[in-house]
């Protein structure tokens, strides 16, 4: 039997008050709060199984609620996750619940938001998607390689990371649709992935996530992660997933 073990941990870094992130791992969420350290679950394969991280728009009201609202929702619905319609259907979903929280013009929440990335892990394929700069990762046999798509614009000369987004779900005061990124491809056991929001990569050097990666395995990989992050400052929220598929 084939089955996904998910290591993952939030923690709201060195200079932010609190954690505006939120994560999901099949029916379990863990909704802006703290991990003193990772967390390991084991899943067989078979039901469609969601793994995702949820960034709260800061400088915004509300960035925990809407990240939260989007993780308890998708873990609701992760087993029907069957196909790219059904995640591109249900992000659009979590789009609308965003808007409709933040109460409109005139509410306190109403331009909350929130990015989202993740993966929905079946037998035999795997389903990327995101809306927003939270990232998906493949740890390939040449080395880490990005399998999301940022929604950012482009960078000027100089710098390496922005925390603009060109879309996410809600985050302004009139509807707008998204457009999110989905896409599907073969599963085989040994494969792994790492889900993370941009505390993590903003700090941390794609090459230095690669070298923690090749190193370490499950709950030890998503710590040394997390340290690693913490190490270059902790400037903002980390909340991560390490993913790992095998067979029995």
């Amino acid at each position: 039997m084939r089955y996904a073990a998910v290591s993952a941990l939030s923690h709201p870094g060195l200079l932010r008050e609190r954690n505006e992130d939120s994560l999901v791992i099949g029916p379990w969420t863990l909704c802006a709060t703290v991990t003193e350290s990772s967390q390991t679950l084991v899943f067989p394969l078979g039901t469609p199984l969601v793994v995702a991280v949820a960034d709260g728009l800061g400088g915004q009201p509300g960035g925990d609620v809407a990240s939260a609202l989007v993780a308890r929702r998708m873990a609701s619905i992760g087993p029907a996750l069957s196909g790219e319609d059904a995640v591109r259907d249900a992000l659009n979903a979590c789009n609308r619940a965003v808007y409709e929280a933040g109460g409109g013009e005139g509410g306190s929440l109403a331009t909350m938001g929130t990015t989202v990335a993740g993966i929905v892990v079946q037998p035999d394929s795997l389903t990327v998607f995101n809306v927003g700069d939270s990232r998906v990762f493949a740890a390939a046999p040449d080395g880490l390689r990005q399998v999301s798509v940022d929604d950012s614009p482009p960078l000027e000369q100089g710098r390496h990371t922005t925390h603009l987004v060109t879309q996410c779900l809600g985050g302004t005061l009139a509807y707008r649709a998204v457009h999110p990124h989905v896409t599907t491809v073969p599963l085989s056991a040994g494969d792994r992935y790492l889900i993370c929001t941009d505390g993590l990569t903003d700090p941390v050097p794609q090459h230095v996530l690669d070298e923690v990666i090749r190193e370490h395995d499950d709950g030890r990989a998503a710590f040394e992660l997390w340290k690693a992050a913490i190490a270059a400052g902790g400037p903002d929220n980390v909340t991560l997933a390490v993913v790992r598929v095998a067979d029995t």
